[in-house]
């Protein structure tokens, strides 16, 4: 049986610092407090980014090999660790055991791709010799990190979303204070438990710091930080952003993703995928499916086939596991989004399973005949709620996943071939998923949206293209 520690400390400049124990962070089952955490006061904050300014320069001289062995000591000690990070991570989110392991294995996967991406940071070899004036000439450019980045992750995947950060920022030499959510910091806490073995990252290569959020300007606003990467709500993420400065910001925001089915697809991979893509954690996934756009040919059939599936998802305490539904990760989050349900319904919507609602435990949800005019039409539910639509016309399915402010994935399930090519060219999303829901990502994709939904892609390549920059050389040949 895994144990929790009572308190766990902060890390400033790789080490383990106890200041005080201030954050209390809550089973979100229960209701109790499971564990305390230091909480980062604007000076400790202040202490760090001064460490990721000293720790600059030897971390962009580590070698290639020492990043890959760090981050690959970080895949063996996560390795080892799976059941106690599940754990932490299933009491501190609530996320059941099941997806908990899962997230866990995500985790593992960045890192190692980080490990491997270390070790390919390539340049390029230019020809410049484009006209009389510039004969003899040759460039060559390669990236160099882009120096102190400060990250924000969130509440939802307190691992692999900071673990998104993380280890791109070390593959590509970059020192970083990161913020973790303070309702789940323990993922966080853990990571940097694990890189403080790591005696080849010069002091100041990282700081964990939970934080609240009214002493965290710094994070943000602090000059001294080349780049800002925000995961969170949009509302958020676009206030940080015009308060950052000159920093360089990647924003990965929120969404209202559509799912279109088609009469062609195959319907009872169509109906256990959209189940997963809706409900799995709660729907609290800026990815997971929010609108369902099927063939009218199809509809019924298959509207009454996913209503009858969702009555049946279990709910309860998330370490049981045969939980599928756990809580949400507070009681007024469940209400704001019951309050949305209840709009719904009010302005003619059907609702087509659950509905119900106690603490934070909001029942998965199915509705048809949402308006346009509605919350949970336009905006981001963000938990385990499912809008159904129907559609006559492939040109309409995707005029109607683009009318969202939001565009961060969307999936397909057709076996037309010219239709998902008009998908990519038409849908003004970051992603498309063809034959599978919009929750899909495989951490080496590059992953990012549009419109309200963010700026930059992660992945690890792509996100060290964002923490480096280009340094160009020009060579005479004399």
């Amino acid at each position: 049986m895994v144990q929790l520690k009572d308190v766990y400390p902060l890390y400033l400049n790789n080490k383990a610092v106890q200041p005080n124990a201030d954050l209390a962070v809550t089973d979100k089952f229960t209701g109790e407090i499971a564990f305390r955490t230091a909480l980062a006061t604007p000076d400790v904050i202040d202490e760090a980014i001064a460490g990721a300014v000293r720790a600059a320069e030897p971390m962009a001289k580590l070698a290639s090999y020492e990043k890959r062995d760090v981050l690959e000591h970080c895949v063996r000690r996560f390795t080892e660790r799976k059941d106690e990070l599940a754990y932490a991570l299933c009491v501190e989110a609530g996320k059941p055991i099941a997806d908990s392991e899962g997230e866990v294995g995500r985790l593992i996967d960045t890192f190692r791709i980080g490990a491997e991406e270390a070790t390919r940071n390539y340049g390029e070899i230019q020809p410049l010799d484009i006209s009389p004036r510039a004969k003899g000439y040759m460039g060559m450019w390669k990236r160099v990190p882009i120096g102190p980045c400060s990250f924000i992750s969130p509440f939802n995947f307190p691992l692999n979303l900071a673990a998104h950060k993380i280890a791109p920022a070390i593959a590509v030499g970059c020192p970083f204070v990161m913020k973790p959510a303070s309702l789940t910091p323990l993922g966080a806490i853990i990571m940097g438990e694990v890189l403080a073995e790591c005696d080849v990252l010069p002091e100041g290569a990282f700081s964990i710091l939970p934080a609240s959020r009214d002493g965290a300007d710094l994070f943000t606003t602090d000059e001294r930080l080349k780049l800002l990467s925000f995961t969170g709500s949009p509302g958020v993420g676009w206030d940080l952003k015009s308060r950052a400065g000159k920093k360089k910001v990647v924003l990965e925001l929120g969404g209202n993703a559509a799912v279109v089915v088609d009469k062609d697809a195959d319907l009872d991979h169509a109906l256990a995928r959209i189940v997963f893509g809706g409900y799995y954690q709660s729907g609290q996934s800026c990815i997971h499916v929010q609108r369902v756009i099927i063939h009218e040919d199809i509809y019924e059939t298959f509207r009454d086939r996913l209503a009858a599936k969702v009555r049946t998802l279990v709910s309860g305490d998330p370490k049981d596991r045969d939980t599928f539904i756990g809580p949400m990760i507070s009681a007024k989050e469940a209400a704001r989004l019951k309050g949305w349900i209840d709009a719904a319904v009010a302005g003619g919507a059907t609702l087509l399973a659950g509905g119900g609602c106690e603490g934070n435990m909001l029942e998965a949800t199915l509705l048809e005949g949402a308006g346009r005019g509605t919350d949970v039409y336009t905006e981001e539910a963000f938990g385990p709620v499912v809008i159904l639509s129907k559609f006559s016309d492939w040109k309409q399915a995707l005029a109607e996943v683009n009318d969202s402010k939001f565009g961060l994935q969307a999936g397909l399930f057709t076996r037309d071939l010219h239709k998902v090519l008009e998908a990519w060219d038409d849908l003004d999303v970051g992603g498309i998923v063809v034959n599978d829901v919009s929750s899909y990502r495989v951490d080496n994709m590059p992953y990012g949206g549009v419109k309200d939904s963010g700026l930059g892609r992660e992945g690890i390549r792509f996100a060290m293209e964002d923490m480096s920059e280009i340094r160009n050389m020009v060579i005479r040949r004399v």
